[in-house]
């Protein structure tokens, strides 16, 4: 579907990183040990916007790729899944970001990066689409985009133009260490924005990671809350999701399938959300409202982890209403 057969609706706009994942064609080996690798468009904000725009919402991507044979391939990708690459810029100097991705035999991964710098991270505050900015209903970000100038700087002006101009901020913090100077930097970088946004999603072990403490214990998770927030989320892998609003908290379980690869998991699982948000803002004082977007939200991360790599596994409504089904 095209852009412009969806350009009615609230717009989501997702902002951040996009890069090339180089996936094994076998899981449980390592990097070294692995004879070939399955080429697969990532980067989280990148993987969100797909979600969101292969269920039929519209939503815009912002980052910055390289003037490369990578960077055209990512673009094209997004343009085919039907995201807005208005506020895509390219980089004449840096190349598209690569990861290498290594799955264990339960589909579980580890990452090595090479970016050094790559065009995502020097994206500059001039360089920003301000325009689409500003058309956001929600403006969703990682902390990726966190760690170095002048990407920093950008991501802080996108984040209150988007506020200034009455959006949701939504926040994924996708933690990867590797990335950061160290483990101290990574906790101080992710925790300089957190009370700024509407609503924040945490894995059980981003929770762990930034309290220190057991993801399982509600006083741990409780911690992280934010009076400004109007919900948290702790999504639990297989088991489902836990979420905390001012008024009501609970847990949604989540569906057995048969996991291959969880990259992207977590990205259908917001995006899946955040399209249900911009359909219904109400939903953060409506508990079955939430329940139902959560369980969705569910049915597409589950969907995602039955096929290798984080844009082609992203789910369609069509599949997502059959596994509710079943």
């Amino acid at each position: 579907m095209s852009n412009s057969a969806k350009s009615s609706g609230p717009m989501i706009v997702s902002f951040g990183e996009m890069l090339i994942d180089f996936v094994p064609d076998v899981a449980g080996v390592s990097l070294a040990e692995s004879h070939a690798f399955i080429k697969a468009p990532g980067g989280a904000p990148a993987n969100v916007a797909c979600a969101i725009a292969k269920l039929g919402s519209v939503c815009a991507f912002i980052g910055k790729v390289g003037e490369d044979e990578f960077g055209h391939m990512l673009v094209d990708i997004l343009k085919k899944n039907g995201v807005n690459c208005d506020g895509v810029c390219f980089d004449k100097q840096a190349r598209t970001a690569l990861a290498f991705v290594t799955l264990k035999t339960d589909g579980q991964r580890e990452f090595m990066f090479y970016r050094n710098p790559s065009a995502d991270m020097l994206l500059n505050d001039s360089e920003l689409n301000m325009g689409l900015i500003k058309q956001a209903k929600i403006f969703h970000y990682g902390s990726i985009s966190l760690i170095t100038e002048p990407c920093k700087t950008a991501h802080l002006a996108a984040m209150k133009a988007a506020k200034a101009a009455g959006a949701l901020l939504s926040y994924d913090p996708n933690v990867r260490l590797p990335l950061w100077p160290s483990p101290e930097a990574a906790k101080e970088g992710i925790k300089s924005i957190w009370n700024q946004a509407d609503f924040v999603k945490v894995s059980d072990d981003e929770v762990a990671f930034l309290t220190g403490g057991d993801p399982q214990k509600e006083e741990v998770v409780k911690s992280l809350w934010n009076d400004n927030f109007k919900l948290l989320v702790v999504t639990d892998g297989p088991k489902g999701c836990r979420y905390f609003t001012k008024s009501f908290k609970g847990r949604v379980d989540g569906f057995q399938v048969k996991t291959i690869d969880t990259t992207g998991a977590g990205d259908a699982f917001v995006g899946a959300f955040l399209q249900s948000v911009a359909n219904d803002t109400n939903i953060f004082n409506d508990e079955k409202k939430l329940k139902e977007a959560l369980v969705f939200a569910n049915a597409c991360g589950a969907i995602s982890t039955t096929v290798k790599g984080a844009i082609p596994s992203l789910p369609d409504r069509s599949q997502a209403q059959k596994l509710l089904k079943s």
